[in-house]
């Protein structure tokens, strides 16, 4: 799984930690409704993605999807390994009453793009974030909106 999930990554990045990883996947199995799945074919992994399906106090407490890290190994995209993982995604979604499922895509990614479009996913709105942490610049946090803590 770490070696298709390194397509995620910047040239150049550091090789995955395979301990720190398996740390990780043992938190996963904390969250309620989060997994991570593996696509296989004659036991060898040729797709995955992660699968959060979280409560809602919005949207009259339906709960929403969000899909991260999909990847179909290299040499297999094109064959119906995404669709059948995102068909099953969606599945999921309606199973649990799920209002929508979202992912984002980097812009660049214009290929995938049209697949997720194919698959029935629409455009809606625009996606933001912001590096923090180890990741990225510290910033300060931004003033309250409103006016519940002026001063």
């Amino acid at each position: 799984m770490l070696d298709l999930l390194r397509a995620l990554d910047p040239p150049g990045a550091p090789e995955p930690d395979a301990e720190a990883a398996e740390r990780r996947f043992a938190r996963f199995a904390a969250y309620p409704d989060y997994a991570v799945y593996l696509a296989e074919e004659d036991g060898v992994p040729v797709g995955t993605f992660a699968l959060l399906v979280m409560d809602n106090l919005a949207h009259g407490g339906a709960p929403a999807g969000v899909v991260e890290s999909v990847v179909v190994a290299a040499g297999r995209r094109g064959q119906g390994i995404g669709g059948a993982m995102m068909r099953f995604a969606m599945a999921r979604c309606s199973e649990a009453g799920c209002y929508k499922l979202a992912l984002s895509s980097n812009v660049r990614r214009e290929a995938a793009h049209r697949f997720y479009e194919g698959l029935g996913f629409v455009q809606h709105g625009l996606s933001f974030s912001v590096p923090v942490g180890a990741h990225g610049p510290e910033r300060a946090a931004p003033p309250p909106r409103g006016g519940a803590d002026r001063t």
